[in-house]
Protein backbone atom coordinates (compact mmCIF):
# COMPACT_ATOMS: atom_id res chain seq x y z
CA UNK A 1 0.00 0.00 0.00
CA UNK A 2 1.05 3.71 -0.77
CA UNK A 3 1.26 5.44 3.10
CA UNK A 4 1.82 9.06 3.21
CA UNK A 5 2.49 10.55 7.30
CA UNK A 6 2.42 13.95 7.62
CA UNK A 7 4.68 14.59 10.73
CA UNK A 8 8.01 12.89 11.87
CA UNK A 9 7.71 13.60 15.39
CA UNK A 10 7.85 10.69 17.73
CA UNK A 11 4.40 9.39 16.47
CA UNK A 12 4.55 9.68 12.96
CA UNK A 13 8.60 8.62 12.52
CA UNK A 14 7.53 5.53 14.95
CA UNK A 15 4.30 4.55 12.47
CA UNK A 16 5.93 5.47 9.66
CA UNK A 17 9.08 3.67 9.99
CA UNK A 18 7.08 0.36 11.44
CA UNK A 19 4.27 0.37 8.42
CA UNK A 20 7.28 0.56 5.64
CA UNK A 21 9.06 -2.81 7.73
CA UNK A 22 5.89 -4.91 6.74
CA UNK A 23 6.21 -3.90 3.24
CA UNK A 24 4.07 -0.70 2.43
CA UNK A 25 5.71 2.16 0.49
CA UNK A 26 5.51 5.04 2.66
CA UNK A 27 6.86 8.91 2.51
CA UNK A 28 7.23 10.85 5.19
CA UNK A 29 6.62 14.42 5.35
CA UNK A 30 8.02 17.64 7.33
CA UNK A 31 8.47 20.98 6.92
CA UNK A 32 11.97 20.92 8.60
CA UNK A 33 14.18 20.57 6.05
CA UNK A 34 17.20 19.60 8.31
CA UNK A 35 15.33 17.00 10.02
CA UNK A 36 14.66 15.44 6.52
CA UNK A 37 17.99 15.68 5.69
CA UNK A 38 18.98 13.95 9.02
CA UNK A 39 16.25 11.22 8.53
CA UNK A 40 17.42 10.57 4.76
CA UNK A 41 20.72 10.07 5.99
CA UNK A 42 19.37 7.34 7.94
CA UNK A 43 19.63 9.38 11.54
CA UNK A 44 16.72 9.94 13.84
CA UNK A 45 16.33 13.57 15.91
CA UNK A 46 15.19 11.25 18.85
CA UNK A 47 16.59 8.63 21.38
CA UNK A 48 13.99 5.26 21.26
CA UNK A 49 15.55 1.95 21.14
CA UNK A 50 15.14 -0.05 17.73
CA UNK A 51 14.07 2.69 15.80
CA UNK A 52 17.32 3.99 14.39
CA UNK A 53 17.56 0.52 12.99
CA UNK A 54 14.51 0.41 11.31
CA UNK A 55 14.49 3.64 9.86
CA UNK A 56 17.85 2.37 8.01
CA UNK A 57 17.18 -0.57 7.42
CA UNK A 58 13.70 0.44 5.22
CA UNK A 59 15.07 3.74 3.56
CA UNK A 60 17.91 1.12 2.23
CA UNK A 61 15.61 -0.83 1.14
CA UNK A 62 13.56 1.85 -0.71
CA UNK A 63 9.91 1.17 1.56
CA UNK A 64 11.07 4.71 3.27
CA UNK A 65 10.81 8.33 1.72
CA UNK A 66 11.52 11.60 3.62
CA UNK A 67 10.42 15.16 2.04
CA UNK A 68 9.07 18.17 2.78
CA UNK A 69 7.12 18.44 -0.82
CA UNK A 70 3.53 18.79 0.21
CA UNK A 71 2.43 18.24 -3.41
CA UNK A 72 4.44 14.76 -3.93
CA UNK A 73 2.91 13.07 -0.51
CA UNK A 74 -0.45 14.41 -1.29
CA UNK A 75 -0.30 12.66 -4.37
CA UNK A 76 1.47 9.81 -3.37
CA UNK A 77 -0.30 8.16 -0.87
CA UNK A 78 -4.10 6.68 -0.87
CA UNK A 79 -3.85 6.84 2.83
CA UNK A 80 -3.12 9.75 4.65
CA UNK A 81 -1.87 10.00 7.87
CA UNK A 82 -1.59 13.25 9.87
CA UNK A 83 0.31 12.71 13.03
CA UNK A 84 1.71 16.45 13.39
CA UNK A 85 1.81 17.76 17.07
CA UNK A 86 -1.09 19.43 19.04
CA UNK A 87 0.53 21.04 22.04
CA UNK A 88 -1.56 22.58 24.60
CA UNK A 89 -2.85 26.60 24.13
CA UNK A 90 -2.16 28.83 27.63
CA UNK A 91 -5.64 27.18 28.60
CA UNK A 92 -4.71 23.57 28.14
CA UNK A 93 -6.77 23.00 25.06
CA UNK A 94 -4.93 20.99 22.34
CA UNK A 95 -3.70 23.54 19.22
CA UNK A 96 -5.57 22.21 16.24
CA UNK A 97 -3.35 24.61 13.68
CA UNK A 98 -0.81 22.13 12.05
CA UNK A 99 -4.05 19.66 12.25
CA UNK A 100 -5.65 21.53 9.84
CA UNK A 101 -3.21 22.70 7.59
CA UNK A 102 -2.51 19.28 6.49
CA UNK A 103 -6.05 18.93 6.15
CA UNK A 104 -6.33 21.88 4.07
CA UNK A 105 -3.38 20.78 2.09
CA UNK A 106 -4.43 17.34 1.22
CA UNK A 107 -7.80 18.97 0.42
CA UNK A 108 -5.96 21.44 -1.99
CA UNK A 109 -4.00 18.67 -3.73
CA UNK A 110 -6.02 15.87 -3.97
CA UNK A 111 -6.60 14.62 -7.42
CA UNK A 112 -8.24 10.71 -6.77
CA UNK A 113 -9.62 8.99 -2.89
CA UNK A 114 -7.70 9.67 0.06
CA UNK A 115 -8.35 7.98 3.27
CA UNK A 116 -7.36 10.84 5.82
CA UNK A 117 -6.73 9.24 9.32
CA UNK A 118 -6.19 11.12 12.35
CA UNK A 119 -3.16 9.69 14.27
CA UNK A 120 -2.49 12.95 16.37
CA UNK A 121 -3.78 13.10 19.69
CA UNK A 122 -6.91 15.14 19.41
CA UNK A 123 -9.76 16.45 20.71
CA UNK A 124 -13.59 15.11 20.00
CA UNK A 125 -14.82 16.78 17.21
CA UNK A 126 -11.50 17.09 15.62
CA UNK A 127 -12.67 14.11 12.81
CA UNK A 128 -15.01 16.72 11.90
CA UNK A 129 -13.14 19.56 11.38
CA UNK A 130 -10.89 17.72 9.44
CA UNK A 131 -13.47 16.99 7.05
CA UNK A 132 -14.83 20.51 6.77
CA UNK A 133 -11.63 21.61 5.96
CA UNK A 134 -10.88 19.56 2.94
CA UNK A 135 -14.31 19.97 1.78
CA UNK A 136 -13.85 23.70 2.00
CA UNK A 137 -10.82 23.16 -0.44
CA UNK A 138 -12.23 20.75 -2.68
CA UNK A 139 -15.77 23.35 -2.70
CA UNK A 140 -13.16 26.18 -3.15
CA UNK A 141 -11.78 24.29 -6.28
CA UNK A 142 -14.70 22.99 -7.99
CA UNK A 143 -14.11 19.48 -7.55
CA UNK A 144 -15.90 16.49 -5.95
CA UNK A 145 -12.99 14.32 -5.31
CA UNK A 146 -13.71 11.37 -2.95
CA UNK A 147 -12.70 10.77 0.51
CA UNK A 148 -12.83 9.83 4.05
CA UNK A 149 -11.51 10.68 7.32
CA UNK A 150 -11.11 7.95 10.05
CA UNK A 151 -9.80 8.31 13.90
CA UNK A 152 -6.74 5.99 15.01
CA UNK A 153 -5.53 6.70 17.77
CA UNK A 154 -2.15 6.18 18.70
CA UNK A 155 -1.15 3.74 22.33
CA UNK A 156 2.35 4.00 21.90
CA UNK A 157 4.83 3.94 25.15
CA UNK A 158 8.27 6.27 24.85
CA UNK A 159 10.80 3.47 25.08
CA UNK A 160 8.87 0.98 23.82
CA UNK A 161 6.93 2.10 20.56
CA UNK A 162 8.33 0.10 17.98
CA UNK A 163 7.45 -3.35 20.00
CA UNK A 164 4.11 -1.20 20.97
CA UNK A 165 3.48 -0.63 16.92
CA UNK A 166 4.39 -3.81 16.10
CA UNK A 167 2.86 -6.20 18.49
CA UNK A 168 -0.19 -3.67 19.78
CA UNK A 169 -2.58 -4.75 22.24
CA UNK A 170 -6.01 -3.01 20.41
CA UNK A 171 -5.73 -0.94 17.64
CA UNK A 172 -8.45 1.72 17.79
CA UNK A 173 -10.27 2.62 14.44
CA UNK A 174 -12.98 5.53 14.47
CA UNK A 175 -15.41 5.04 11.36
CA UNK A 176 -18.42 5.48 9.49
CA UNK A 177 -18.29 4.26 6.12
CA UNK A 178 -17.06 0.73 5.21
CA UNK A 179 -15.07 1.42 2.66
CA UNK A 180 -12.51 3.41 5.35
CA UNK A 181 -13.06 0.23 7.72
CA UNK A 182 -11.51 -1.88 5.03
CA UNK A 183 -8.54 -0.39 4.23
CA UNK A 184 -7.83 -0.05 8.08
CA UNK A 185 -8.14 -3.77 8.33
CA UNK A 186 -5.87 -4.59 5.41
CA UNK A 187 -3.89 -1.93 6.41
CA UNK A 188 -3.13 -3.30 10.24
CA UNK A 189 -3.19 -6.96 9.48
CA UNK A 190 0.20 -7.79 9.60
CA UNK A 191 0.12 -6.73 12.54
CA UNK A 192 -2.32 -8.88 13.94
CA UNK A 193 -1.99 -12.02 12.87
CA UNK A 194 -2.66 -14.39 15.54
CA UNK A 195 -5.82 -12.92 16.49
CA UNK A 196 -8.15 -9.95 16.27
CA UNK A 197 -7.23 -6.69 18.14
CA UNK A 198 -8.88 -3.94 15.76
CA UNK A 199 -11.79 -2.54 18.07
CA UNK A 200 -13.79 -0.26 15.33
CA UNK A 201 -15.98 2.30 16.96
CA UNK A 202 -18.24 5.41 15.96
CA UNK A 203 -15.79 8.71 15.22
CA UNK A 204 -15.84 10.67 18.49
CA UNK A 205 -15.69 7.29 20.71
CA UNK A 206 -12.34 6.80 19.03
CA UNK A 207 -11.59 10.28 19.90
CA UNK A 208 -12.30 9.83 23.07
CA UNK A 209 -10.70 6.62 23.87
CA UNK A 210 -7.12 7.94 23.43
CA UNK A 211 -7.71 10.84 26.12
CA UNK A 212 -9.66 8.10 28.44
CA UNK A 213 -7.09 5.70 28.53
CA UNK A 214 -3.82 8.36 29.24
CA UNK A 215 -6.24 10.01 31.89
CA UNK A 216 -6.77 6.62 33.48
CA UNK A 217 -3.20 5.60 33.72
CA UNK A 218 -1.94 9.30 35.58
CA UNK A 219 -5.27 8.61 37.34
CA UNK A 220 -3.64 5.87 39.00
CA UNK A 221 -0.26 7.36 38.90
CA UNK A 222 -1.45 10.30 41.21
CA UNK A 223 -3.88 7.91 43.79
CA UNK A 224 -0.70 6.10 44.61
CA UNK A 225 1.62 9.20 45.05
CA UNK A 226 -1.33 10.36 47.25
CA UNK A 227 -1.10 6.67 49.00
CA UNK A 228 2.31 6.82 49.72
CA UNK A 229 2.52 10.87 51.14
CA UNK A 230 -0.32 9.16 53.49
CA UNK A 231 1.55 6.19 54.33
CA UNK A 232 4.90 8.08 55.82
CA UNK A 233 2.58 9.75 57.71
CA UNK A 234 1.07 6.80 59.26
CA UNK A 235 4.28 4.77 59.60
CA UNK A 236 3.20 2.31 56.65
CA UNK A 237 5.05 0.83 53.45
CA UNK A 238 3.68 1.87 50.17
CA UNK A 239 5.39 -1.31 48.49
CA UNK A 240 3.37 -3.60 51.33
CA UNK A 241 0.33 -1.68 50.47
CA UNK A 242 0.83 -2.22 46.38
CA UNK A 243 1.42 -5.69 46.68
CA UNK A 244 -1.92 -5.96 48.75
CA UNK A 245 -3.86 -3.87 46.16
CA UNK A 246 -2.24 -4.96 42.83
CA UNK A 247 -2.96 -8.55 43.97
CA UNK A 248 -6.82 -8.02 43.47
CA UNK A 249 -7.05 -8.37 39.79
CA UNK A 250 -9.96 -6.31 39.59
CA UNK A 251 -6.85 -3.30 40.46
CA UNK A 252 -3.90 -5.12 38.77
CA UNK A 253 -0.01 -3.98 39.32
CA UNK A 254 0.42 -1.99 36.19
CA UNK A 255 0.37 1.92 37.06
CA UNK A 256 0.82 1.23 40.65
CA UNK A 257 4.21 2.44 41.42
CA UNK A 258 4.35 5.70 43.57
CA UNK A 259 7.11 8.64 42.83
CA UNK A 260 7.78 11.58 41.75
CA UNK A 261 5.53 12.53 39.70
CA UNK A 262 4.57 12.04 36.24
CA UNK A 263 5.87 13.68 33.00
CA UNK A 264 6.22 13.25 29.37
CA UNK A 265 4.51 14.32 26.43
CA UNK A 266 0.93 12.76 26.45
CA UNK A 267 -0.31 12.02 30.15
CA UNK A 268 0.50 16.13 31.13
CA UNK A 269 -1.02 17.13 27.94
CA UNK A 270 -3.64 14.70 27.62
CA UNK A 271 -5.26 15.21 31.17
CA UNK A 272 -5.39 19.13 30.09
CA UNK A 273 -6.72 18.94 27.43
CA UNK A 274 -9.61 16.34 28.95
CA UNK A 275 -10.62 19.14 30.76
CA UNK A 276 -11.16 21.57 28.41
CA UNK A 277 -12.76 19.53 26.01
CA UNK A 278 -15.23 18.60 29.03
CA UNK A 279 -15.43 22.48 29.57
CA UNK A 280 -15.94 24.12 26.69
CA UNK A 281 -18.15 21.58 24.77
CA UNK A 282 -19.94 19.86 27.35
CA UNK A 283 -19.85 22.69 30.71
CA UNK A 284 -18.74 20.41 32.75
CA UNK A 285 -15.97 19.97 35.50
CA UNK A 286 -14.24 16.82 35.63
CA UNK A 287 -13.46 16.80 39.37
CA UNK A 288 -11.72 13.85 39.57
CA UNK A 289 -9.02 15.10 36.31
CA UNK A 290 -8.43 18.30 37.84
CA UNK A 291 -7.46 16.28 41.19
CA UNK A 292 -5.60 13.96 39.28
CA UNK A 293 -3.15 17.45 37.93
CA UNK A 294 -2.97 19.36 41.35
CA UNK A 295 -1.55 15.92 42.70
CA UNK A 296 0.57 15.48 40.41
CA UNK A 297 1.66 18.89 39.98
CA UNK A 298 2.64 18.69 44.27
CA UNK A 299 4.17 16.11 43.76
CA UNK A 300 7.15 17.44 41.33
CA UNK A 301 8.26 18.85 44.65
CA UNK A 302 8.36 16.24 46.62
CA UNK A 303 11.98 15.36 46.25
CA UNK A 304 12.94 19.07 47.46
CA UNK A 305 10.62 18.94 50.00
CA UNK A 306 12.04 15.96 51.28
CA UNK A 307 15.64 17.79 50.64
CA UNK A 308 14.71 20.64 52.49
CA UNK A 309 13.23 18.88 55.67
CA UNK A 310 16.68 16.86 55.93
CA UNK A 311 19.32 19.61 55.15
CA UNK A 312 16.98 23.13 55.81
CA UNK A 313 15.65 25.34 53.60
CA UNK A 314 18.73 27.46 52.78
CA UNK A 315 20.98 24.95 50.47
CA UNK A 316 23.47 27.37 49.69
CA UNK A 317 27.09 25.69 49.83
CA UNK A 318 25.13 22.43 49.15
CA UNK A 319 25.91 20.40 46.22
CA UNK A 320 23.85 17.74 44.88
CA UNK A 321 24.35 14.57 42.56
CA UNK A 322 21.26 13.62 39.77
CA UNK A 323 20.83 10.57 38.74
CA UNK A 324 17.79 10.68 35.74
CA UNK A 325 16.48 13.54 33.75
CA UNK A 326 13.94 12.10 30.98
CA UNK A 327 10.84 11.79 32.74
CA UNK A 328 10.93 8.11 32.13
CA UNK A 329 13.70 5.37 31.28
CA UNK A 330 14.69 4.37 27.72
CA UNK A 331 14.19 7.69 26.69
CA UNK A 332 15.60 11.35 26.03
CA UNK A 333 12.13 13.13 26.50
CA UNK A 334 12.66 15.90 29.51
CA UNK A 335 8.42 17.28 28.30
CA UNK A 336 7.34 17.99 31.89
CA UNK A 337 9.12 15.79 33.37
CA UNK A 338 10.31 15.63 37.61
CA UNK A 339 13.57 16.36 37.44
CA UNK A 340 13.09 19.66 35.73
CA UNK A 341 11.06 20.85 38.95
CA UNK A 342 14.16 19.38 40.87
CA UNK A 343 16.22 21.29 39.29
CA UNK A 344 14.55 24.93 39.64
CA UNK A 345 14.00 24.32 43.29
CA UNK A 346 18.07 23.77 44.23
CA UNK A 347 19.03 25.78 41.92
CA UNK A 348 16.16 28.60 43.92
CA UNK A 349 17.11 27.44 47.16
CA UNK A 350 21.24 27.93 46.46
CA UNK A 351 22.51 24.67 45.72
CA UNK A 352 25.19 23.58 43.17
CA UNK A 353 23.70 20.19 41.17
CA UNK A 354 25.78 17.35 38.51
CA UNK A 355 23.70 15.55 36.68
CA UNK A 356 23.72 12.00 34.77
CA UNK A 357 21.87 10.88 32.70
CA UNK A 358 21.97 8.02 29.85
CA UNK A 359 20.04 9.53 26.86
CA UNK A 360 18.88 13.16 28.21
CA UNK A 361 21.79 15.19 28.84
CA UNK A 362 21.80 16.95 25.40
CA UNK A 363 18.23 18.15 26.13
CA UNK A 364 18.93 18.95 29.12
CA UNK A 365 21.42 21.62 28.49
CA UNK A 366 19.23 22.46 25.55
CA UNK A 367 16.14 23.46 28.62
CA UNK A 368 18.84 24.77 31.13
CA UNK A 369 21.31 26.38 28.59
CA UNK A 370 25.14 27.72 30.34
CA UNK A 371 23.08 27.76 33.87
CA UNK A 372 26.61 28.29 35.57
CA UNK A 373 25.17 26.08 39.25
CA UNK A 374 24.18 23.10 36.83
CA UNK A 375 26.69 20.37 35.24
CA UNK A 376 26.47 17.12 33.48
CA UNK A 377 28.78 14.00 34.37
CA UNK A 378 29.88 10.99 31.70
CA UNK A 379 29.46 8.26 34.52
CA UNK A 380 27.23 7.53 37.32
CA UNK A 381 30.02 7.45 39.93
CA UNK A 382 31.47 10.63 38.34
CA UNK A 383 27.97 12.44 39.35
CA UNK A 384 28.65 11.98 43.21
CA UNK A 385 32.40 13.49 43.44
CA UNK A 386 31.94 15.94 45.73
CA UNK A 387 28.08 15.96 46.51
CA UNK A 388 26.38 16.01 49.73
CA UNK A 389 23.49 13.82 48.51
CA UNK A 390 22.61 11.43 45.53
CA UNK A 391 19.15 11.96 44.20
CA UNK A 392 17.27 9.64 41.96
CA UNK A 393 14.80 11.09 39.68
CA UNK A 394 14.33 8.50 36.80
CA UNK A 395 14.47 4.50 37.09
CA UNK A 396 16.92 3.67 34.67
CA UNK A 397 18.72 0.09 34.75
CA UNK A 398 21.71 0.76 35.41
CA UNK A 399 21.20 3.02 38.80
CA UNK A 400 19.09 0.16 40.43
CA UNK A 401 22.05 -2.51 41.37
CA UNK A 402 25.00 0.16 42.22
CA UNK A 403 28.27 -0.76 44.45
CA UNK A 404 26.71 1.33 47.89
CA UNK A 405 30.41 1.60 49.44
CA UNK A 406 31.74 3.04 46.56
CA UNK A 407 28.21 4.94 46.21
CA UNK A 408 29.02 5.93 50.19
CA UNK A 409 32.41 6.25 49.56
CA UNK A 410 32.00 8.66 46.60
CA UNK A 411 29.32 11.33 48.39
CA UNK A 412 30.43 13.91 51.17
CA UNK A 413 27.84 12.41 53.54
CA UNK A 414 25.87 9.49 52.99
CA UNK A 415 22.38 10.59 51.93
CA UNK A 416 20.24 8.97 49.02
CA UNK A 417 16.75 10.99 48.32
CA UNK A 418 14.74 8.07 46.05
CA UNK A 419 12.07 9.33 43.92
CA UNK A 420 11.46 5.91 42.47
CA UNK A 421 11.88 3.57 44.95
CA UNK A 422 14.83 1.33 43.62
CA UNK A 423 16.26 0.24 46.49
CA UNK A 424 15.27 -1.61 49.67
CA UNK A 425 15.33 0.36 52.64
CA UNK A 426 16.84 -2.00 55.13
CA UNK A 427 19.78 -2.94 52.71
CA UNK A 428 20.47 0.46 52.34
CA UNK A 429 20.08 1.86 55.77
CA UNK A 430 22.63 -1.53 56.60
CA UNK A 431 25.05 0.29 54.89
CA UNK A 432 24.97 3.21 57.18
CA UNK A 433 23.36 5.41 54.35
CA UNK A 434 20.59 7.46 55.45
CA UNK A 435 18.18 6.64 52.86
CA UNK A 436 14.73 8.64 51.87
CA UNK A 437 12.00 7.03 49.41
CA UNK A 438 8.81 8.09 48.72
CA UNK A 439 5.73 6.63 51.14
CA UNK A 440 8.17 3.60 52.95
Amino acid sequence: MKITVVGTGYVGLVSGACLADVGNEVMCLDVDAEKIRLLEAGQIPIYEPALQQLVQRNVAAGRLHFTTDVERTVQHGTIQFIAVGTPPDEDGAADLQHVLVAARNIGRLMTDYKLVVNKSTVPVGTADRVREAIASELLQRGVETPYAVVSNPEFLKEGAAVEDFMRPDRIVVGADNEQAVYLMRALYAPFQRNRERLIVTDVRSAELTKYAANAMLATRISFMNELANLAEKLGADIEMVRQGIGSDPRIGYDFLYPGCGYGGSCFPKDVKALIRTAADQAGMELKVLSAVEAANDAQKHVLSRKIKARLGEDLSGQHFAVWGLAFKPQTDDMREAPSRALVVDLLAAGATITAYDPAAMLEAKRIFGSEARLSYAEAPMQALDGADALVIVTEWKEFRSPDFDALKAHLKAPLIFDGRNLYDPKVVRARGIEYFPIGR
